[in-house]
Order: structure tokens, then C-alpha cells, then sequence
């Protein structure tokens, strides 16, 4: 219908790999492409996340950079949705504060990724940043007034405290927030380490990831190796049958058909096959994948002036909210 309200949703990825793994696109990239055309869609290169841990700058630069252009080589339109880097958006750390010093030290404490991620190298030694992360992810979220978040089951408890920030904010000063819901996202097959099928994929395990801008030959020698098991039956079980689920699973995604189907076009046929065929599905899609990313990233002077109008995009809805946020709370407008 004409003049009818497009809801709006915000999402992004960190910069934190030299590539995509097939994960990234089966399990969030591909529905952020089919959501640029049905509402107004904000994606972003979250990249002052990826400094709450040790980094080298120049690897995050070059990371950023490949990021951004392979978010469109996976069908991202910046013409269609408006994509950008956070970093080039002030407005996200300066919302941070103002949210953050509503927060309570006890809430922000009980953010089980905080837990996590420092027991790794020690509380003592975490970053304040890596404490306050979630705050960030909250003014990501509230600074374009995103209708509904992406999200999976493990960024539920931080889209929980940007509703909260965004009430109390409102009952506080105003209402001046949308109140973020959830948007599950829909039913897609959890994508499992080729080496350790009991484990999801991750780029932690190289051996077993999927790198989608690593040589295609790499790529073959990953499903040739993969781990399936002694039975020789190509069938979907992924209780006793992980390995085998597993290249059932990424083959039905990237060739289209159901598992069914496939099942019964494996029947008879051996574990080769199957990982044959995967590999094949997979390639054909790596292949023109990586060469759109690389003409992107050969032509540095038209990607930056892509992610420069994607940042102006982004600014003309976060400085107006911003602007309504400092003068909400008392704030002296230097205009």
C-alpha cells in the first residue's frame, strides 16, 4: 500500500576475520539481503566493537575494508539499504555515554558475553570496553529507532537492555526511543565445524571453517577431509549422523534443494558423492563471491566514496535523534 509505514530493522557484523565464512551468510547475511527490500534496512561494519580486545590497526583497516565490500558482494545494496561503518557515525559512541550513564554497574555486570570473553585472558586484564560493549550495542540499536533487531539466541539478553535502556530513557526524560523487538531469525541449519561436527563453525577453527575468500582448492580439500563416519549411509540424523547432517545441511542451502531430495539422490551412493557435490555447490557460489569483493576492493577511491554516502545516510537519521536525546536531558545546544 502507498504511504504505508516500512518497519525498521538494524543489524551488524564485526570486522574481525579476513573473511566471511559460510556461517556468516547462511545464518545471517542472506536474511539481511532479503530485508533490504522489505523494510528499512541499517547494516553496518561494527568496528569500534572489534577494538574491545587487542588488534593490530593495520589488519582491522584492511578487515574493515573487506568487510564492507563483501557485504555487497553477498547482496548487500547500498542503493537499496543503507550500509555502512560505525565508525564513521560519531553519533553511535556519543549515545553511548549518554546510556551508559544510565546503566546500572550491577546490570551491565550480569552480561553473560562480559563473563565469557574475559575468562579467557582474566577479568582483571578485560578491557572497560569489552565491559561496556553492550551499551554500544544498545546505542547501534536505539540511535536509528529500529522497529526490530535480527538477532540469535545469543544476542537476546543484550537486545533486552536496550529495551530496558530505551524504557527507562523514555520514563526518565521523555519519550524519545522505539522500543526495539525482537526478529528471530527465521529456521536456517546451524552450520557445524567440518572437523568437529559437535561444534558449531567458527573462524577459531580454521581446519574446519569455510572461508569463503579462501582458494577454491582449499575449499575442495576441506570437504575431502571432512569428518562423516564408519556407516556409509548418506541419510539426515543429526543425533547419530553429525558429520553426514552437516554436508546435507550446507548442500541443501546452497544448491536449493530440500533434504529430503537429496536424500533420496544420495540413495545407494557413498560419502565421496556428498562431499563431491558440496564442495561443488559451495565453490559455485565462493567463486563469483570473491571476485566481486576483489573488484571492489581494487577501485579504493569508489568504495570509499560508497561507504562515505552510506555514512551520510546513516548521520541523517542518527544526528536528529541524538540532537532530540541532548536536549532531553539538559544539555545546552552549541548551535
Amino acid at each position: 500500500m502507498a504511504g504505508a509505514h516500512r518497519s525498521r530493522t538494524l543489524s551488524g557484523i564485526q570486522p574481525t576475520a579476513d573473511s566471511y565464512h559460510i556461517g556468516n551468510v547462511l545464518g545471517a547475511i542472506n536474511q539481511w539481503v532479503e530485508l533490504q527490500t522489505l523494510t528499512d534496512s541499517f547494516f553496518c561494519v561494527v568496528d569500534l566493537h572489534a577494538i574491545t580486545v587487542s588488534h593490530d590497526p593495520k589488519i582491522l583497516h584492511e578487515r574493515t575494508l573487506t568487510s564492507y565490500a563483501q557485504l555487497i558482494a553477498a547482496g548487500l545494496n547500498p542503493q537499496e539499504c543503507t550500509l555502512f561503518v560505525q565508525s564513521h557515525v560519531p553519533e553511535h559512541s556519543q549515545l553511548q555515554w549518554v546510556l551508559g550513564c544510565i546503566t546500572g554497574m550491577g546490570e551491565a555486570n550480569r552480561m553473560t558475553q562480559f563473563k565469557d570473553k574475559s575468562q579467557k585472558s582474566g577479568a582483571a586484564s578485560a578491557s572497560v570496553g569489552l565491559f561496556t560493549y553492550p551499551i554500544l550495542q544498545a546505542a547501534d540499536i536505539l540511535l536509528y529507532s529500529a522497529d526490530e533487531v535480527p538477532v540469535g539466541e545469543d544476542q537476546r539478553q543484550h537486545l533486552e537492555l536496550s529495551r530496558d535502556l530505551a524504557e527507562r530513557f523514555n520514563t526518565r526524560f521523555g519519550d524519545t526511543f522505539v522500543i526495539p523487538k525482537t526478529r528471530v531469525m527465521k529456521g536456517t541449519a546451524k552450520i557445524l565445524d567440518l572437523q568437529d561436527p559437535s561444534a558449531k563453525m567458527s573462524k577459531s577453527s580454521p581446519a574446519g571453517c569455510l572461508f569463503l575468500l579462501e582458494p577454491t582448492t582449499a575449499i575442495a580439500k576441506k570437504f575431502r577431509t571432512a569428518v562423516t563416519d564408519s556407516e556409509a549411509s548418506v541419510r539426515f540424523d543429526p543425533a547419530t549422523k553429525p558429520g553426514v547432517s552437516n554436508l546435507l545441511a550446507i548442500l541443501s542451502a546452497f544448491s536449493g534443494s530440500s533434504i529430503d531430495e537429496l536424500e533420496n539422490d544420495f540413495a545407494g551412493r557413498g560419502y565421496g558423492d556428498l562431499k563431491s557435490a558440496t564442495a561443488d555447490a559451495v565453490i559455485s557460489y565462493a567463486e563469483p563471491f570473491a571476485a566481486r569483493t576483489r573488484e571492489l576492493l581494487s577501485d579504493a577511491t569508489e568504495l570509499a566514496a560508497v561507504m562515505h554516502d552510506g555514512a551520510d545516510k546513516a548521520r541523517a537519521v542518527a544526528s536528529p535523534l541524538l540532537a532530540r536525546v541532548y536536549e532531553r536531558i539538559g544539555f545546552v545546544s552549541g548551535r
